[in-house]
């Protein structure tokens, strides 16, 4: 048996092939899993449970039917924070803390998105420390549909530009930042995804960070056995 670990598949309307790859990897995938986990950026965007487009419907169909055979576990990502209960609920998903850790067939390991690792991006941080409030997340669920929707797109591009701007140093992790969550939680395994950079560091410390890639031009699995850890690309399958 074997738990499964994904993320950063983006999910959006305009890309429906993401959502066929991802739907045939629930279909093909999980015979043998214990477990499935999401760590965040399922979706492009989401701006409230209630806005759910009809594909994003079908699909948390697709993943109760999954639920009812194996666990299905959600951290939010910097996309789609505002993924309530109501849809984790439709989709059979349980939402976990944003930082979470787990004893994977021996070994204490420590789960998450990966945001919150990238200190040296101090705008995001501020913005990140800010969606965080309770306050700030009730206050935006207020607002009308097509207001959220705007603030998502206006969030959306100037995250696109300002990453553009932005070097590949302070984009990716900062490994005070990794060390002090490896002391904070006692662990020897890190998985997260938020920088798109698939990868198994083996650290100083004897620890080990494992990143999960995104599912942009293809998928992105890390299966995790008492045997040990592999880390796969799934390519899309293309139609002509």
């Amino acid at each position: 048996m074997r738990t499964l670990f994904i993320g950063d598949l983006h999910l959006s309307a305009d890309r429906l092939d993401i959502t066929q790859a991802f739907t045939r990897f629930l279909d093909t995938e999980l015979d043998d899993a214990d477990a499935l986990y999401i760590l965040g950026d399922l979706f492009e965007v989401w701006v409230g449970d209630d806005i759910a487009l009809p594909f994003a419907l079908e699909l948390a169909e697709k993943l109760k039917q999954v639920s009812q055979k194996l666990p299905v576990y959600f951290i939010h990502g910097n996309r789609d924070f505002m993924l309530g209960k109501q849809f984790a609920r439709a989709a059979g998903m349980q939402i976990l803390p944003e930082v979470t850790c787990l004893n994977l067939y021996g070994i204490e390991t420590v789960i998450l998105h990966g945001d919150s690792l990238c200190t040296l991006d101090k705008a995001y941080q501020r913005f990140r420390k800010l969606r965080s409030l309770s306050l700030a997340r009730w206050l935006y669920g207020c607002l009308s549909k097509k207001t959220r929707q705007g603030i998502a797109d206006k969030i959306r591009s100037n995250s696109k530009s300002s990453n553009q701007q932005k070097s590949y140093t302070i984009m990716d992790v900062e490994p005070n930042a990794v060390d002090a969550l490896f002391a904070k939680t006692h662990t020897k395994h890190m998985i997260h995804g938020h920088t798109h950079r698939p990868a198994i560091h083996q650290l100083a410390n004897g620890c080990q960070r494992i990143v999960v890639g995104d599912w942009y031009e293809q998928g992105s699995v890390l299966s995790v056995s008492a045997e040990g850890i592999n880390l796969q690309s799934l390519p899309f399958e293309h139609t002509t």
